[in-house]
């Protein structure tokens, strides 16, 4: 196996996928180093491209008015960002900033989408892989949202 297969192969989210798909995701995709504050996508933008952390951190943000850039969740090593790439109308739905020198596969989004409508076997992992991920993320935004606007006890 080459070694973006072998990487790809050892990364959580593609636990257990057959070797053949992994094969195929490889041609799509590419290892590609990021420094501190580069912005990989910003809310509302066309989703082209799916991302797996090898190592560093990327946060999720979102912008609410009257509260400005809200971080909904930091995404490290290990995690994978960027699904909005699987799943209509194909629009990020948080923008993506790095925070630390970030290592990253990416695979080109649009290409997967069109491999996984010829393979419907491997378009099923991946929407279960998927809404694995995105239930976790919202569970996260769910428990930040409970933070920032759950009662807070009153001074004295």
């Amino acid at each position: 196996m080459k070694n973006l297969e072998l990487a790809i192969a050892k990364h959580p989210f593609f636990d257990d996928l057959p070797e053949e798909d992994i094969r195929s995701i490889a041609g799509e995709a590419n290892v590609v180093n990021f420094k501190d504050g580069d912005v990989l996508f910003k809310e509302g933008e066309d989703a082209d491209k799916f991302y797996l952390i090898i190592k560093g951190k990327v946060a999720l943000e979102t912008y609410t008015p009257g509260r400005g850039v809200i971080n909904i969740q930091t995404v490290e090593d290990g995690e994978m960002l960027g699904w909005s790439w699987l799943v209509a109308p194909y629009k990020y739905r948080f923008a993506a900033k790095v925070i630390t020198k970030t290592e990253m596969i990416v695979i080109n989004g649009t290409q997967l989408r069109a491999e996984c409508e010829k393979k419907p076997v491997l378009g099923y992992e991946m929407m279960k892989r998927m809404v694995r991920a995105i239930a976790f993320r919202l569970e996260q935004t769910r428990l930040m949202l409970m933070d920032v606007y759950g009662k807070r006890p009153k001074k004295n």
